[in-house]
């Protein structure tokens, strides 16, 4: 019988909750392990299985783990992080922009993840890319987009395909474009902009071109150009000039409105075919 941590505050809401469990059983099914110590049932626990709430921890190595029927070794520990309202969601869907075979570029909504968290991973795009794509391939994502923003996103697919791209992203060497509207009139139509700020003690660097001011709607419509990817580095970067983007919580205003940021244009020479591959999507916001 397994045995091990168990977080109380599952006894008390059977809808969220965490588990942590040592196997004292060599063979010990891994659904019947944890359906025993939380009381949910195996159907609920093979759901949070496939996905993505359960890891197993052998020796050093802790994994995700989908496969109900994996037998344990005595030691394994078993975690389950127990969310019924967010295994019970349903992902938006994002849209296939291309598949070049060893990596895929998708047109990914607002409000999916670019990852998985230690509660699941069926909300992620490398995850959706995993189960949709035919012929079906791990997935593996190599530079995020916030969750509340939209646009390109790739997808690589094998642990070369994802060094090499990789590589692109920390040598600078793929342009990455997005449309923001910004609360305020910010300079002139034309207008081209760098900022060069720090970010969280790191270098961080933006450049960005007026599209629109509008005085009336007190907004304006900005391509920006990053050569650094910092944390929310965009929302970050014009939220210190006094102009957040419309829609961020973080940063700006409390609004009811979707963040108004997108990733529309990506170009970069592709490490697997030495063409230059630029991929570009409706920019509208």
């Amino acid at each position: 019988m397994p045995t091990g941590s168990q977080d109380p505050s599952l006894h008390a809401d059977p809808a969220v909750g965490e588990y942590h469990i040592i196997v004292a059983e060599d063979g010990a099914a891994a659904d019947l392990c944890l359906s025993q110590a939380s009381l949910l049932s195996q159907s609920r626990i093979k759901h949070a299985m496939t996905c993505g709430a359960v890891w197993l921890t052998r020796a050093k190595s802790t994994q995700r783990l989908r496969r109900a029927s994996r037998r344990l070794r005595v030691g394994d520990v078993l975690h389950l992080y127990y969310n019924e309202k967010l295994l019970g969601s349903t992902p938006p869907a994002p849209r296939l922009v291309a598949d070049a075979g060893e990596f895929s570029v998708w047109d990914k909504p607002g409000q999916m993840l670019s990852q998985g968290s230690k509660w699941g991973d069926h909300w992620s795009i490398g995850r959706y890319a995993e189960t949709n794509l035919q012929p079906q391939r791990n997935g593996f994502v190599v530079h995020r987009l916030d969750r509340a923003a939209s646009g390109l996103i790739l997808v690589a697919h094998g642990k070369r395909a994802a060094a090499a791209l990789s590589a692109l992203f920390r040598n600078r060497q793929i342009t990455k474009c997005y449309r923001v509207a910004v609360s305020g009139v910010i300079g002139e139509i034309g207008q081209v902009v760098d900022i060069h700020t720090p970010i969280d003690g790191r270098d961080a660097r933006s450049k960005f071109e007026v599209l629109q001011s509008d005085p009336v709607q007190h907004r304006s419509l900005l391509n920006v150009w990053i050569e650094t990817g910092r944390k929310h580095q965009i929302r970050r970067h014009l939220s210190a000039l006094g102009h957040p983007v419309i829609g961020d919580r973080f940063y700006g205003e409390a609004t009811s409105g979707d963040l108004q940021l997108r990733a529309f244009r990506l170009e970069f020479l592709c490490p697997f075919t030495d063409a230059v591959r630029q991929f570009e999507i409706a920019a509208q916001i």
